[in-house]
């Protein structure tokens, strides 16, 4: 039976995903954590091969901040930052092509047992909740009116799930937890302003996996996003965005296909990342 693995913010690094491939067991599908183009040499060309894999059946993608923003870009709506990769995505022939298959990603997926998100999960939902609100993200994505969902996409408030929240601010609110968010309070309130690791910890707050009685505790979560964290193994919890783009690793982990009462196994395969020139 074929391996499944988890895999970290690619961001655009076509060699260090070819180079990953190259080392993964014969037969091994791959589920990519978002992030999969940005800053990185070959944006095109990491898009172009995940396509292609993904209707092989090789390989699934969770949708991140930078793919969602290379949606924005497409759409018109956001103009180019100083260490984008994107435009070679956006002048290509199969341009079209490669954007409507990235609107039809997932925002999260999960087999009952082990979830997977690009960035966190808020300590109010349990996984049910988790994958219906992914599902409201998905559906605007996937609508000809796509570009209302992505106009109001961005901004930090409401920074608070609440149920009650309808249109375009509860999907701000799902889709800032889901690919964005770092840090909450045990209330599930977002920070968004830092970025380090964890000797930077806002008063009041805490990474969204320490969260006391989250509901997702007894869940093996899997994420990316926060590559100042490195490798992070915390209980139930695997984060793999280990800093391909900045010259530290691309990794993958196995995911069990069973639930485990053992601590998390350490089947890490990793490959050299990205030397990018703005890395300090």
């Amino acid at each position: 039976m074929s391996k499944i693995y988890a895999v970290g913010d690619i961001q655009g690094c076509s060699s260090s995903l070819d180079h990953l491939v190259a080392k993964l067991p014969l037969g091994s599908k791959m589920i990519c954590l978002g992030d999969l183009v940005n800053r990185g040499p070959d944006s095109l060309g990491t898009l172009r091969r995940l396509k292609s894999w993904q209707e092989a059946g090789h390989v699934e993608c969770i949708l991140g901040n930078h793919d969602l923003n290379l949606l924005a870009r497409d759409a018109g709506l956001r103009g180019p930052k100083a260490l984008d990769t994107l435009d070679d995505i956006l002048k290509a022939p199969d341009r079209a092509e490669l954007i409507d298959w990235l609107r039809h990603r997932p925002m999260a997926l999960s087999n009952g047992k082990v979830l997977l998100v690009h960035a966190g999960v808020l300590p109010q939902w349990d996984l049910t909740t988790t994958l219906e609100c992914a599902h409201e993200v998905e559906k605007a994505l996937r609508k000809k009116s796509h570009k209302e969902f992505l106009t109001n996409m961005y901004g930090n408030i409401p920074n608070q799930w609440n149920g009650s929240l309808k249109g375009s601010d509860r999907l701000r609110v799902i889709t800032n937890a889901l690919t964005r968010m770092r840090f909450c309070t045990p209330d599930g309130k977002m920070e968004f302003d830092t970025k380090e690791g964890l000797d930077t910890v806002p008063a009041g707050y805490l990474p969204w996996f320490k969260i006391p009685n989250r509901k997702t505790k007894s869940l093996r979560i899997f994420f990316g996003h926060w590559s100042t964290l490195g490798l992070v193994k915390y209980q139930n919890v695997v984060g793999l965005d280990t800093g391909c783009v900045w010259g530290g690793k691309l990794s993958a982990m196995e995911i069990p296909k069973r639930k485990m009462k053992t601590k998390i196994p350490f089947q890490l395969i990793q490959v050299d990342g990205y030397d990018h020139p703005m890395r300090m």
